[in-house]
């Protein structure tokens, strides 16, 4: 977007004279802007923003080769388990999905599709409780779900295969 020009400025000052507030309770001053010739403009840099974090469920060298990881990412793998802790409170969730992770590991299926909602407590959550304890020995890798098995809301995880 570019700047209004000087003539545009006066032209917006001159309409908006007259005009009065709807509200005066919540009316904000207009203070007008300084007139700068293009001449005096000096670049800025722009405040530095704060890094954003890295998403907590992508694991780096989490030892799945390149062609696995692919699939997995595209939800090209065969689904061997669901679970959908929408309507859980975070204590029920936490549980049915320590007590999901095990069950699956023991009964020897690979990947699963946790679904925890698009946003909200449980979104933010899982992926930490998926990284702690024994689900950590017993996952691989965890990834954002395609679309086709809940978008943003749900994650797959793999599990490791047993020995």
């Amino acid at each position: 977007m570019r700047a209004p020009r000087n003539e545009e400025r006066l032209l917006w000052r001159e309409a908006m004279r007259n005009v009065k507030p709807l509200r005066r309770v919540h009316a904000h001053p207009v203070i007008p802007e300084p007139i700068i010739e293009s001449s005096a403009i000096v670049e800025t840099k722009a405040p530095a923003s704060r890094p954003r974090p890295a998403p907590a469920h992508h694991a780096p060298g989490t030892g799945l080769d390149r062609r696995s990881t692919q699939k997995l990412k595209r939800g090209q793998m065969t689904v061997h388990g669901r679970l959908d802790l929408h309507g859980h409170t975070q204590d029920r969730a936490h549980a049915a999905l320590n007590k999901f992770i095990a069950n699956a590991d023991a009964a020897g299926k690979r990947l699963l599709i946790v679904i925890t909602g698009k946003s909200g407590v449980l979104h933010r959550a899982v992926p930490l409780w998926l990284a702690d304890g024994e689900n950590r020995a017993r996952i691989l890798s965890i990834a954002p779900a395609q679309a086709k098995h809940g978008g943003d809301g749900a994650l797959y995880v793999l599990l490791r295969r047993q020995r």
